[in-house]
């Protein structure tokens, strides 16, 4: 399972660190990093994120004053260099609290426990996983989970998994074809493909992942989808064959 998180903090090098503490921990997905926290707030109250590393003393609005509009929308870990708040933040029913300079093994720790609440919570083999994180919040989970939240250049938006035709692989980017529109977004093909429910979306090449349920056609070595031919590549094709097999009548 893969916590989609944000980081809160007026200090760019206080940003910078936590972006590197969180790109080497594989259940950790850095959605957006913050100085102002007005910005943070309305990510949160938007829904998709999972846990927020948040700074205490920042300009606008505190952290403190942060816990209490957003409420239990997530987790939070609170990063400060004053321990005097530490009392107040647990009486918010925060996760954890990491005084600066946080230690990388003080920060994996603490991100340990955060997904090993979330986990049990999180059951169910058939609910997406989120990219930037879907629904799968600290409190109680959908049933069903069938959307995402991705990063565009100027927004997060949701997209529901069933208009999902196909996705391209492109560098540092990729772009989610549905019927009506083309998405890209700041994600690797990895994250996606581990985002996404095995049961409706299947890796057919190092550059595509596509609907199961939306190929017309497959012919030798080629699928077609909405009138565009993606290719089956040689690693994929044994898995994808295996996977059509058993969906043959």
């Amino acid at each position: 399972m893969t916590l989609n998180c944000i980081v809160v903090d007026d200090e760019p090098l206080a940003l910078d660190i936590l972006e590197d503490y969180i790109s080497k921990v594989p259940f950790l997905t850095m959605v957006k990093r913050c100085e102002n926290p007005i910005e943070a707030l309305q990510i949160v109250q938007g829904g998709g994120i999972n846990l927020v590393f948040l700074d205490i003393q920042m300009p606008e609005l505190t952290g403190i004053q942060f816990l209490k509009i957003a409420g239990n929308k997530c987790h939070y870990i609170l990063t400060t260099a004053y321990p005097q708040y530490a009392l107040e933040s647990y009486d918010l029913n925060v996760s954890d609290y990491l005084l600066k300079p946080i230690a990388f093994d003080r920060f994996y720790k603490a991100v340990e426990k955060v997904h090993n609440q979330i986990k049990p919570l999180e059951a169910p083999a058939s609910v997406a996983q989120p990219i930037i994180t879907p629904a799968a919040f600290s409190s109680p989970p959908n049933p069903v989970q069938d959307f995402i939240f991705v990063k565009t250049e100027h927004k997060i938006q949701k997209i529901y998994l069933h208009d999902i035709l196909f996705i391209e692989g492109l560098k540092d980017y990729i772009s989610i074809f549905t019927k009506d529109e083309r998405v890209i977004t700041l994600q690797s093909m990895k994250k996606m493909e581990e985002a996404l429910p095995p049961s409706q979306f299947i890796r057919v090449h190092k550059s595509y992942i596509v609907a199961i349920d939306k190929i017309e056609s497959i012919e030798r070595s080629r699928i077609t989808i909405n009138k565009k031919i993606i290719p089956v590549g040689d690693t994929y094709r044994d898995e994808f064959f295996r996977v059509i097999g058993n969906k043959n009548i």
